[in-house]
């Protein structure tokens, strides 16, 4: 996996996800401060904060050779979230894993883009990278994202559910939901 280099790009219908950009840590910022898309995670994040997690993406791609692509409009060139793959820093019963995940400026939902980026960065980890298999998580109620793991063929075992070991016990979003994709499903 380490031999993949950082220039690659993956392509879509509509969208071009790519390496980060300097430029884009701006809009990135006001994406992780709308409270709409942060509804489902412990807090909106600071401009600095936002900056750190955008500084922790580049260095997950070159520590795995993988992470989570920076996401344009193919149309415009407007950057508009992340899709992508990254390693899970916390222990539980499904680690040591790779996740698929993505975060995407509310206007851009309900159009079928993060389905889209992530059919194709599924397709990319099992023919390009070679994976066996991914997961995603989130909390029960974020219908939406729930919604992109079935639309990419991942399945719910609620067997498999679990407390996120990164939030205390009593906090709201500590429940999450497990979704998995085996190679033979992209």
């Amino acid at each position: 996996m380490k031999l993949w280099r950082l220039t690659c790009m993956i392509e879509s219908a509509r969208l071009l996800l790519r390496a980060w950009k300097e430029c884009d840590k701006e809009p990135f910022a006001r994406i992780n401060a709308d409270p709409r898309v942060m509804e489902f995670m412990p807090c909106c994040l600071s401009e600095a904060e936002s900056n750190l997690a955008a500084d922790r993406i580049k260095k997950h791609f070159a520590m795995h050779g993988f992470g989570l692509y920076a996401v344009e409009l193919q149309a415009d060139g407007v950057f508009i979230g992340f899709i992508g793959l990254q390693v899970p820093r916390f222990q539980t019963h499904f680690t040591p894993c790779v996740e698929i995940g993505w975060r995407l400026a509310s206007d851009c939902w309900g159009k079928g883009l993060a389905t889209e980026g992530a059919s194709a960065v599924a397709r990319h980890a099992f023919s390009a990278l070679g994976l066996a298999s991914l997961v995603s998580f989130t909390v029960p109620a974020n219908i939406r994202s729930r919604r992109v793991m079935e639309k990419i063929g991942m399945s719910h075992n609620p067997a498999e559910d679990f407390d996120h070991p990164n939030l205390p016990e009593g906090h709201a979003l500590r429940r999450h939901v497990l979704y998995r994709l085996a190679r033979h499903h992209s």
